[in-house]
């Protein structure tokens, strides 16, 4: 561990991108005409989604397991990490019709 902190941050940073670790990645779900958008297709845990709220209504992205519930008032987003793997149905907590899934990988 005394070595890796001796090591200049460009090197740091050359072992880390070659080690095999994935790094998150950011997908947005834009809410617009009282419907989410499509959920991104390559979801994986510690991915970050933001909620993007077009609309002139207040909505929220709530999941029916309540592993998630984001608040999102008009014109606003939120970001929020995936926590973990599996399918997870979503609705809007103010019009429940509003529905979508997000099939998260490990």
């Amino acid at each position: 561990m005394r070595l890796l902190m001796t090591l200049p941050p460009l090197l740091l940073a050359l072992l880390w991108a070659s080690s095999g670790v994935a790094s998150a990645a950011e997908y947005q779900v834009t809410i617009a005409g009282m419907k989410f958008g499509a959920p991104p297709a390559e979801l994986h845990v510690g991915d970050v989604i933001v909620w993007r709220n077009d609309d002139i209504f207040r909505h929220t992205a709530t999941a029916r397991d309540k592993s998630f519930d984001v608040d999102l008032p008009p014109k606003s987003e939120a970001r929020m990490t995936v926590g973990r793997a599996g399918a997870v149905d979503f609705y809007c907590r103010f019009h429940p019709a509003m529905t979508g899934k997000l099939d998260v990988r490990p």
